[in-house]
């Protein structure tokens, strides 16, 4: 059984998938990838990696809201970067968020990112 989690707080899809889908009883939520868009749509931080990476954090945050969750349930997430040179400034912000017992975590860097952002984050969470 799937149960799709909407947050009003973060962008809609900007594609044919959910923000979030809880899986069995919602003991496991995964998180699509969030980027710099505000909920209005609009991209936050053009050019600048630091301010992406907070509305990116932010997003996530509305939608495990969403889903009755908050950071600290969750377990895995993969960052993607356009470039890995500001792997050191993503992490010093990710840092920021997830402080105490972090979760797991892969970053790679990608040919492009949808609307030419500089990074998209995903995750999984677990009550």
């Amino acid at each position: 059984m799937k149960q799709v989690i909407v947050s009003a707080e973060a962008p809609a899809a900007i594609g044919p998938y959910s923000q979030a889908v809880a899986v069995e009883a919602q003991q496991i939520v995964f998180l699509s990838g969030q980027i710099a868009l505000d909920a209005e749509g609009r991209l936050v931080g053009e050019g600048d990696v630091r301010a992406q990476t907070r509305q990116v954090l932010a997003n996530l945050g509305a939608v495990l809201k969403a889903a009755h969750l908050g950071f600290e349930h969750v377990v895995k997430t993969t960052i993607y970067l356009r470039d890995m040179a500001d792997y050191a400034a993503v992490n010093e912000e990710y840092g920021q968020v997830f402080r105490d017992r972090p979760p797991a975590r892969a970053a790679f860097s990608v040919v492009g990112l949808p609307r030419d952002v500089l990074v998209e984050i995903e995750c999984i969470a677990a009550r």
